[in-house]
């Protein structure tokens, strides 16, 4: 092992678990503590704006710039007491990240000194650069006028000194610049499509919430190790490194013991959200070695989201506190599971009602049913943009890698509930439907009391997987923001569930009975959507060419998948939903091209740069060693002896000389074929040639340098290892 490389790696095992002393109140007691929640409005606030404020937050009604100064007033007042200084508009922009511009609560107070002010005008918007953030052309560089808009649907929380208030990011012309502002309108068009829906089996009816309950995997990795490798710097993930001999192939790691360091990382980072108000509840080992798991209790989606960009922030910072580097590349290392991010949807009502959980009477179940149906014909309909919105650069290296479902959405139902499907299918007349929910499971063996089954299995192959009053969208990615496929799938549930309505209400004013019509049209939606239900092996080639026949979606370039919001079909569903308009999906896929263009740009330029300057001289220094070893041979040896002797060693440098002129081949090749790609004007085919000529350079050009790790003396090799890198210590 190099000197340098020892010395990182005997530091970063050296590393100690950092003592984390727990507040002495319970969870429950410190929860919220830097939140301006309800309980906060209602000391700061008075009744009537109180009233209008919580109104605004439930129920979507709209909110008074009359109102706003109060609010500001007890806002700075609680935030000041809690000791901040300044304050922000916290806001998504189409980074895959979260912004902020921070200012001081002070002004001028006419008498030459400074007074603290915030008033209702600086709470409604403010106008950070709309110019200098990914706008797909919206904006021209030298048009920076953009404007953050207060969501008051989502209570703003401190983070160290500063007040951070959650907003929406627009265009001066007052197009959407962020993923906040059409997942809002998407979560209304759903509550409103969904109400009308419900009253056909309760009129009491008024509201109903999109619910997300996301599971964030994450790597850890020693801080000093991590420093010493520039490509998970600089891309988030190693670009080169042969796989461990030891690496996930015992099935050890997952849900064992968790390391005492990470344990300590973990304690803190639960501390810091419950202070937040994020209300994570689940914590473990992951399958593989250094990976770990976080999930929170289901929130409404908005608020949901905000508390996973939360979250990542809080996971970085603390991680560092701990010695560690926290990793959200969906696959940072190569051989080994990649990290997705579940986003667990459902939609309930005002009323308490879970609709996508089975009920006690048969019409509670048809209600069940109906919202299955429905959103399976969303999925079916908008498979190809459902794909397109988890759809990245990074996440492509996840996706059908033997952990995570493959880049085809299909839905998993589970047998009891593909057995009701077919029933219904295949009946005529209007069948009573009965679901058992839970069922008992004795085991013979007296200690163990009754399980309760699920009347469905899991599957971890499918990308949209039902699990008992909820479906797993499995295929989002670990770094990803999860509005990108709640706007998506939201907004394709919402147009599903009006078509839905137009068509029963179509039989009912012909003097069909109410149920009979829902009836009717579930079963025609049963029989049109039916290519979207897969139960088997989504890993399987078979799959692909089944999937292939049933009509899916089964493109795998990255670029191209990313035409799918721009189909006529995605622009009719998102413009009649109010969602997003044409404009604003150009607008969006032209960042996403740019966004993968220069990814796979940044990668191919670190690669680049360390096969030349580390592998290749360092590969180079040991066949020196070698052939100089291999001359000696011959000044004490005798001719045939030397040569026998020295056999092995020409051998390791003819081998060499062959890794390094290839790698110093195709080094150039790739730095060529980025001089042609980057003169092509349209982003679109410029991604598409990124993708076509110069991602898989980086695959070849990985091979050989992995071939020269397992060949040059240890000792000489610079860069950290995967057996080094991916075991905490």
């Amino acid at each position: 092992m190099s000197k340098l490389r020892f010395r990182v790696v005997e530091t970063a095992f050296k590393k100690k678990a950092v003592e984390v002393s727990s507040p002495k109140e319970r969870p429950s007691e410190y929860f919220g503590m830097y939140v301006f929640n309800k309980d906060k409005m209602f000391k700061y606030l008075s009744n009537e704006v109180y009233k209008k404020l919580t109104d605004a937050m439930d129920n979507g009604a709209p909110l008074s710039r009359e109102i706003a100064d109060e609010v500001a007033a007890g806002m700075k007042k609680w935030a000041i007491e809690m000791g901040a200084t300044h304050y922000t508009h916290w806001f998504h922009p189409l980074t895959e990240g979260t912004a902020e511009k921070h200012d001081a609560f002070v002004e001028h107070n006419g008498k030459g000194g400074m007074m603290e002010s915030f008033s209702g005008k600086l709470l409604i918007q403010q106008e950070p650069d709309a110019s200098s953030f990914p706008n797909g052309g919206i904006r021209n560089t030298f048009e920076a006028r953009g404007y953050s808009a207060w969501d008051p649907s989502s209570p703003a929380f401190i983070v160290g000194d500063t007040l951070c208030i959650p907003t929406i990011f627009i265009a001066y012309t007052g197009e959407s610049l962020d993923y906040k502002a059409p997942l809002l309108k998407a979560l209304r068009a759903v509550d409103k499509a969904a109400v009308e829906v419900c009253r056909y089996f309760n009129p009491e009816v008024k509201k109903v919430y999109s619910y997300l309950g996301w599971e964030q995997e994450y790597f850890l990795v020693d801080e000093g190790l991590y420093a010493a490798r520039p490509d998970l710097l600089l891309t988030g993930r190693t670009l080169m490194g042969h796989e461990s001999s030891k690496n996930q192939q015992l099935e050890d790691h997952y849900f064992g013991a968790i390391p005492t360091r990470v344990t300590a990382f973990m304690k803190e980072l639960e501390i810091e959200a419950l202070k937040l108000g994020i209300p994570v509840k689940t914590r473990h080992n992951e399958v593989a070695p250094n990976q770990f798991e976080l999930a929170p209790i289901f929130e409404e989606c908005n608020l949901a989201n905000d508390h996973n960009l939360l979250i990542m922030a809080l996971m970085r910072k603390i991680a560092r506190h701990h010695g560690f580097r926290v990793l959200l590349h969906e696959k940072p290392f190569k051989g080994v599971n990649g990290s997705g991010k579940h986003n667990n949807w459902s939609l309930g009502t005002d009323t308490g009602i879970l609709l996508m959980g089975p009920g006690k009477t048969s019409e509670d179940n048809l209600r069940f049913i109906t919202f299955v149906v429905n959103t399976l014909m969303a999925v079916y309909h908008h498979n190809g943009l459902l794909k397109a919105s988890i759809m990245s650069a990074t996440n492509a290296h996840r996706l059908g890698a033997n952990e995570a479902p493959p880049a085809i959405i299909s839905s998993f139902l589970g047998k009891q509930l593909t057995q009701v499907l077919d029933h219904l299918e295949e009946s005529t007349k209007d069948d009573l439907i009965s679901l058992s929910g839970k069922q008992g499971l004795k085991m013979d063996i007296p200690q163990i009391p009754e399980l309760l089954i699920d009347n469905t299995d899991r599957n971890r192959t499918s990308p949209f997987a039902f699990t008992g009053n909820r479906f797993e969208f499995r295929a989002v990615g670990s770094e990803a923001n999860c509005a990108s496929a709640m706007v998506a799938l939201n907004a394709a549930v919402a147009d599903q569930l009006t078509k839905f309505k137009k068509e029963v209400d179509a039989l009912i004013d012909k003097g069909e009975p109410k149920i009979s019509a829902i009836l009717e049209i579930i079963r025609k939606y049963i029989k049109e959507c039916k290519a979207i239900r897969f139960d088997g092996n989504g890993y399987s080639d078979e799959w692909k060419e089944e999937a292939q026949r049933r009509g899916l979606d089964c493109e795998t370039s990255c670029p191209i998948i990313f035409d799918n919001y721009l189909k006529p079909e995605s622009i009719a569903m998102f413009e009649s939903t109010g969602v997003l308009t044409k404009k604003e999906l150009e607008a969006r896929n032209e960042v996403k091209w740019e966004t993968y263009t220069k990814k796979i740009q940044i990668e191919a330029r670190v690669l680049g740069d360390l096969a030349m300057n580390h592998i290749v001289p360092v590969a180079t220094e040991y066949q020196s060693k070698l052939i100089d070893n291999v001359y000696k041979m011959k000044d004490l040896f005798p001719a045939d002896k030397a040569t026998k002797m020295s056999a092995k060693n020409l051998e390791l440098i003819e081998e060499i000389a062959d890794h390094t002129i290839f790698i110093k081949e195709h080094v150039d090749a790739m730095v060529e074929a980025r001089k042609v790609a980057n003169k092509i004007e349209s982003e679109r085919e410029k991604a598409i040639a990124y993708h076509d000529t110069i991602a898989p350079m980086l695959e070849e050009i990985r091979y050989h340098i992995d071939k020269l790790e397992l060949i040059v003396d240890n000792q000489m090799w610079t860069l950290p290892k995967y057996r080094e890198l991916l075991f905490i210590r």
